[in-house]
Formats: structure tokens, sequence, C-alpha cells
């Protein structure tokens, strides 16, 4: 069978096998949390925040988030068009209604003044994505949530690394979500994290994620709540990725500018954009198709896993789905329709990003 090269694959050292090693023979009964908390706190370090805590997910870090800030039946948060639906879930499974808008041409983050336009009487909250580790424009969407008096929910999942203007992705809202799934940049198996600066926001979230069981009062429960765990093995595991994170933002950056020396000048393809003062962690390298190359991009997917590469299209414009109305967002729609996430794997050889090169220019007839 030909070997196939994968769009995403973790970086596991002996330093991930120790510290797993020893959760799983040492971390039980009085030790049953030790690498839980001393994950969260060289996260909380590393990112810039007072607090943090380990959830199941990406996912339960943001409805996490959202929940609670009260958002509920009646609100409405604005979402950028291109994102995984695990952003529009969490809104409808709060009661809420996600408004989908247009994202910028080159970040493919949301637009600022696209949110500013789908602010209405309903709104109570942004949730801006740093899609594939692009960073997005941070002061100007904190402006316009302190304007209107919106809250803040950073989507920073596949951002871990990601800066604007040297601070870190995640920490400019009230709450941002992290994702320490297999094919992000830092993996746990699975697992994420929720960080804030806001003492009491943190204490509603805890409160929250312990099926609301009263502090203090053990089985008694005073609000419905939720339990969005990750365990201590899996946290060993994220510990160790941590402590190796700023040599993966490398890699990453390094693959990108691999893919850029041999795909950036092809006349009809983009690719993702870094603006000044931010640093992305380019999770995912991808290109976009500007022009009719006589082939669809599905069928470019397909020619490419015949030889043997594997690929994915970029995420689809959530308001494409059949429980929403879709929106008129241009920006979105051609990038979405038209976009392909190349192989970006922590173990990937220059070797490999040539060979796949050379078959996208064989295959675009631009050779």
């Amino acid at each position: 069978m030909k070997k196939i090269i994968r769009t995403a694959g973790p970086s596991i050292s002996n330093l991930e096998i120790k510290y797993v090693n020893d959760a799983v023979k040492t971390g039980w009964n009085d030790k049953s949390y030790d690498y839980m908390r001393r994950f969260e706190k060289k996260f909380a370090e590393y990112v810039g925040v007072k607090y943090a805590r380990v959830t199941s997910g990406g996912t339960g870090a943001l409805w996490l988030s959202l929940a609670a800030l009260g958002i509920g039946k009646g609100d409405e948060v604005i979402i950028p068009e291109i994102t995984y639906f695990a952003c529009s879930d969490v809104v409808k499974l709060l009661g809420a209604t996600p408004v989908f808008v247009d994202v910028l041409p080159d970040t493919w983050c949301i637009d600022p003044k696209q949110i500013e336009k789908a602010i209405t009487k309903k709104t109570k909250a942004i949730m801006p994505v740093y899609i594939y580790g692009n960073a997005i424009e941070a002061d100007e969407i904190m402006k316009i949530a302190k304007k209107y008096k919106l809250f803040v929910v950073e989507d920073a999942c596949p951002a871990v690394g990601t800066l604007y203007k040297k601070k870190h992705a995640g920490t400019f809202g009230d709450f941002g979500a992290f994702s320490f799934q297999g094919a992000k940049i830092m993996v746990a198996g699975f697992g994420g994290m929720i960080v804030t600066n806001n003492k009491k926001l943190f204490e509603k979230a805890l409160y929250l994620n312990n099926h609301g069981e009263e502090p203090g009062k053990k089985f008694w429960q005073t609000s419905i709540g939720y339990s969005f765990e990750m365990s201590n093995i899996s946290c060993a595991l994220a510990l160790a990725q941590l402590e190796r994170i700023e040599s993966f933002v490398a890699k990453k950056r390094k693959i990108f500018d691999w893919y850029k020396k041999r795909l950036g000048k092809v006349d009809g393809l983009s690719m993702n954009s870094e603006r000044p003062n931010t640093r992305s962690t380019f999770w995912m390298s991808s290109i976009i198709l500007n022009k009719n190359f006589g082939i669809k991009r599905d069928d470019i997917c397909k020619k490419l896993l015949k030889e043997g590469i594997d690929t994915r299209p970029i995420f689809y414009p959530s308001s494409m789905f059949p429980m929403y109305k879709e929106q008129n967002t241009p920006i979105s729609h051609h990038i979405a329709l038209n976009g392909i996430n190349l192989p970006s794997g922590l173990n990937l050889k220059e070797a490999e990003v040539d060979f796949i090169c050379k078959k996208i220019k064989k295959i675009l007839k631009v050779i």
C-alpha cells in the first residue's frame, strides 16, 4: 500500500512518553490532579493570563465560555463564516442564534467592518476565530466590543503560539478557547483549555463545569451544569507538548516557507497571509484557487490522493448548511469553495513538500 503524506501529525518525543508513563503509574488518588494543575499553570504563564482550566476539547471550552457569560435564548452571537461548525453548534445548543459574517481576503479571519454591520439589539457576543493559526484583528474587534458592550469569546483552538502585537491569541476578550485535538499544533489525544483574566467569570465557569454543584457543599446542585473534563494522563502529554511548543511553531512556519517558495509565485494561487505585527502558527498551510485551472477543487484533491498526498477542503461557509439561511458572503464563499489544506504535519520533510508541489503544478498544468 502506498504511503500517504497526511495533512496533520504530531511530534512525540521521549519527554511525552516519560510524562505519560509517570501519570499512568503515579497519577491516582492524591496525585490524580497533579498534571492537570501543572499544565494549567504553565499554559497560563505561556499565553499570559491569570486563569486557565482544562476542558474536554475546544468545543467544550467554547460552550463553557458562552454559558459562563450567560448566553442563551434570544441572544445573537456574531461568528465568521469560515470556521469549524463547533462554533455555531455551541451557540445553538445554548438556545442563542449564530449570525454569520464575511472574512478578510488575506488572513481569512473575521472582518471587523462586517461585525459592526451585523450588530443588532439582540447581539450579545462576538466569536472571532484564529483560522488555521492566523491572527485576528484584535484591536479593532475589542474596540467594537467596548463600543457596543459586547462579550468576546476567542476561538483560538488552532492558535497556540499565535501572536498579535506580541500578545498571545485568546487573551484579548472575556474568554479564550484552545484545542489539543490530535491534528492541532500541540496534542493531547483530545482536550482543550479556557483562559481568562476575569476572576468572577473564571469562578462561574468552574462552578458550571462541576455540574453546578454548590462550592463547599458536596453533591448539592444549585444549577444545571456540565462536565467538560480532561484526564490527568492527557494533561501529562499536553504538558510535554507545551514545553516544546516554540519548536513546533518554528517548524510550522518553516513548512509554510517551503510551500511559499514553490507555490507563492504561481499565477492564480494564493496562500495564508501574515499581517505586520503578528505571528501566525500556520497550523495548516493552504492554497486558494483564484482562477479557472480547468479542474475542480475536489478533483484536484482526488488526483493528489492517488499520488499518496492527503488534503482537506477549507471549511465550508457555515450558513450553507441546511439548518441555516445562506448569507451573501462572497469572500468566504470563494475561499471556502476553492481552498485546499495541504499536508502540514510536524514531521513533514522538505523533500515531501517538494514532491507535493510538483504534483500540484503538474495537475494545474503550470510547470
